[in-house]
């Protein structure tokens, strides 16, 4: 008996690059102890219930600094998953690249 032994080529993966997000736009209000009054008489104008969520400038500096990281581990994984396709999509079996 004999057993033989074909090589198949990889099947490409055929992965879609992933699409950018389209984010909702979101209004940041500057609110300061001098601003605050006009700053609630024009939402109140404008027919919105001024509701406040707070944060200091060492907080939002935090947010901005999660959102780099974040930022930064997406970079990450995408050359990842290009280095993997082109391992896996390589031509002639070269993996060198």
């Amino acid at each position: 008996m004999k057993i033989f032994s074909v090589e198949e080529p990889r099947a490409k993966l055929n992965l879609p690059n992933p699409e950018a997000l389209d984010l909702e736009k979101v209004r940041w209000i500057i609110i300061t102890s001098e601003n605050a009054q006009e700053v609630f008489a024009k939402l109140e104008a404008e027919g919105i219930d001024p509701v406040l969520f707070g944060l200091t400038d060492k907080d939002f500096e935090m947010i901005a600094k999660n959102f780099a990281q974040i930022r930064q581990k997406l970079q990450e994984t995408n050359s990842l998953l290009e280095e993997y396709k082109k391992y896996y999509e390589a031509e002639n079996g070269d993996k060198s690249n």
